[in-house]
């Protein structure tokens, strides 16, 4: 039996492990009963698995001491979103599967059920890494530093997540060209200290807010005069907090945003520029500033000799009709008049700078179907049917990546 046809006769058992991991949605690294549910999923297919980091779990197919080894990746970790979904299996907490990483995770484990049926036959071994806090850009790089690109060292990676509202069938992937796919990340946060005094007094004090809105209309110099058109960012100041009463300058202010670049040297060029900005303009006006990069992903490379061999092994698996290139989706959109890059980030990028690897997009709900709302919308929704195809693509990928990789 081929791989497609597994993954069609355990789609039930796939959908019952996806309407599980929907109702248990939990945030960032803090995950308990995710992790419960995935463990004992793992140990009833009879995988192999261990603990690795803050609640990250790896499983292993085929031999562990092989030379060759490939890494599947799903994260596990939800939204602070209240889902508005009205779907049966909807999420009652405060936290939602707004991004879909609830279906990621169970693909990877009729993945892993498919895969582990053909154990004998891999030659090396298949590396099944459930990840936490991907929406906090920090769950990849925890398990990197917990080992999990080693023992076995992997030798590539491949990640697919869901895309929604677009009009691409569903069950359609989009396999990223090689070079960057989604752009760096980091998040910052601009503190100022004044001081403090009554409002009909200003001269007696040090205005921090004064200072603060200032620095943030300067940020925006950065992309307009200092970035050449070629050079795609963008600076987002999204929160602003300052004071509690309107007859009093507070002693302090502070703003946080996100960087977003698509060149590690754009990034850096940024953050030195936010720092420089905010600590001259705070000497100016007689305050202090202090700046914190508290979290990021940088880009996410996608290998080309990878990038081509899953393209030629999806349309195989699932036909050349419906597989494309991020290059050929980009190319028809110019002709449109519709062309944009994704800038969305993905901490899978921190596997992507050291390992080949690739990020594949699988369909999950056409727009002109009613799937009409994005990713991290609290109504969000996915086309159930489409799983099936990411599940089968994941193991034939893994497969013929060991058992036909020169």
């Amino acid at each position: 039996m081929d791989t497609l046809s597994k993954a069609k006769m355990y789609e039930k058992e796939l959908i019952t492990d996806y309407t599980e991991l929907h109702k248990r949605a939990e945030y960032g690294f803090d995950l308990p009963k995710t992790v419960e549910y995935v463990t004992r999923r793992l140990n009833e297919i009879g995988v192999k698995n261990e603990p690795c980091g803050k609640n990250g779990i790896i499983g292993y197919i085929g031999d562990p001491k092989a030379d060759k080894c490939i890494l599947l990746r799903a994260d596990m970790d939800a939204l602070p979103i209240k889902e508005c979904s009205s779907l049966p299996y909807s999420a009652t907490g405060e936290f939602s599967h707004a991004c879909g990483h609830d279906a990621h995770t169970a693909m990877l484990l009729c993945a892993a059920k498919i895969l582990k049926e053909e154990e004998n036959s891999l030659c090396g071994c298949v590396k099944l890494l459930f990840q936490p806090a991907e929406e906090l850009l920090e769950g990849a790089k925890a398990m990197i530093d917990a080992g999990a690109l080693d023992k076995p060292r992997v030798g590539a990676a491949i990640m697919l997540h869901l895309i929604t509202a677009t009009e691409l069938e569903s069950g359609s992937v989009v396999v990223s060209s090689e070079g960057v796919s989604a752009p760096s990340a980091d998040y910052f946060r601009i503190k100022i200290n004044g001081s403090a005094c009554h409002g009909s007094t200003p001269e007696k004090g040090r205005d921090p807010i004064s200072a603060l809105c200032r620095i943030v209309t300067a940020l925006d110099i950065i992309r307009a005069r200092e970035l050449s058109l070629s050079q795609a960012a963008v600076i987002t100041v999204g929160t602003f907090s300052a004071g509690n009463a309107p007859n009093v300058i507070p002693e302090e202010a502070a703003v946080s945003g996100s960087i977003r670049a698509y060149s590690e040297e754009v990034r850096e060029y940024i953050k030195e520029r936010i720092s420089a900005i905010s600590s001259g303009i705070a000497t100016a006006l007689e305050t202090e500033s202090k700046v914190e990069f508290y979290a990021g992903a940088p880009t996410l490379l996608n290998d080309g000799k990878l990038s081509l061999a899953v393209e030629g092994w999806a349309k195989a698996l699932l036909g050349k009709e419906t597989v494309k290139t991020s290059d050929e989706l980009y190319e028809a959109a110019k002709k449109s008049g519709k062309a944009s890059q994704g800038a969305g980030s993905e901490d899978f990028a921190y596997i992507s700078q050291r390992v080949p690897s690739i990020m594949v997009a699988l369909a999950a709900g056409k727009a002109s179907d009613g799937y009409k709302f994005p990713l991290h919308n609290e109504k969000t929704a996915f086309d159930t049917k489409s799983f099936k195809y990411g599940a089968a693509l994941l193991s034939e990928c893994a497969k013929m990546w060991l058992n036909c990789r020169k």
